[in-house]
């Protein structure tokens, strides 16, 4: 499972004219799900999305969680994360998993964080959406819950 976390003053999803998502400060969380992935690799995602430490204290150090702040988390299922561009002009999505599969984990995900006490609002799963932040600092990480980086 791979996810893109970036701390944001303000994001929104769209499809089409209706706004699905929005949250002011907090993360936007893009995710996707692969092959394979189960159990662990959710549970790794939502741990690293809850209790990571990227938003400043009071001595401006990142040294506080989207719980310690009280931040909204804005998750959006994007499969393209899978995509491996390594070889050739087009990307291969074959190490993304099935929308059933994807869809389920990824409404797993939601509702885990939800249960920590996060205000969470989403995206549209399998929808063609538009997708609006303002990155802050920017603070961009990557996760991917095989891989270390």
């Amino acid at each position: 499972m791979r996810a893109v976390v970036q701390r944001v003053t303000s994001a929104k999803v769209t499809v089409g004219e209706r706004v699905t998502g929005e949250i002011g400060p907090g993360l936007l969380v893009l995710l996707g799900v692969e092959q394979g992935d189960g159990p662990a690799d959710l549970q790794y995602i939502v741990s690293k999305v809850r209790d990571l430490r990227i938003f400043a204290d009071a001595d401006g150090k990142m040294n506080q969680s989207v719980l310690d702040v009280q931040g909204g988390v804005l998750v959006v299922s994007q499969f393209t994360l899978s995509g491996d561009a390594r070889n050739g002009r087009r990307p291969s999505f074959v190490s993304a998993a099935p929308p059933q599969i994807a869809r389920a984990l990824y409404q797993e995900v939601v509702r885990e964080l939800q249960s920590s006490g996060l205000q969470v609002a989403t995206g549209e799963f399998q929808a063609m959406m538009q997708v609006s932040l303002v990155n802050d600092g920017p603070v961009t990480i990557l996760l991917d819950s095989r891989k270390t980086f």
